[in-house]
């Protein structure tokens, strides 16, 4: 299963899905880098360099991290969905169909 990193802005409910359903999620909260405003390139750097693919809602920033550079542990951008489940779903759905994510970048869109 990934191994992830996801940024504030994601849902901790799909966090937990995500885990039930098998994957390794570490939070940015969990990390200890929660609320100080760390810059997108940064918040790549550190999942990276732990062997972890970024996990975020913040979709168009993250893009642009990725065209900047493909030299990360993959990028995962997903549209804001309040039904976690269903979210995590379509994550593990990706996920199954991307097993190497390092370089790439998986957008996640609501069906």
């Amino acid at each position: 299963m990934a191994r992830l990193y996801a940024n504030e802005n994601f849902p901790q409910p799909a966090v937990q899905a995500l885990r039930d359903l098998g994957h390794d999620v570490l939070t940015s909260l969990e990390a200890g880098n929660a609320n100080q405003g760390i810059p997108d390139d940064e918040v790549v750097r550190f999942a990276t360099a732990r062997g972890r693919a970024v996990l975020t809602q913040n979709r168009r920033h993250f893009h642009r991290e990725h065209r900047k550079s493909s030299d990360h542990g993959g990028i995962i951008t997903c549209t804001v969905d309040a039904n976690y489940r269903a979210l995590a779903d379509r994550i593990h759905a990706r996920l199954q169909a991307t097993p190497d994510l390092k370089g790439q970048l998986v957008k996640v869109t609501k069906a």
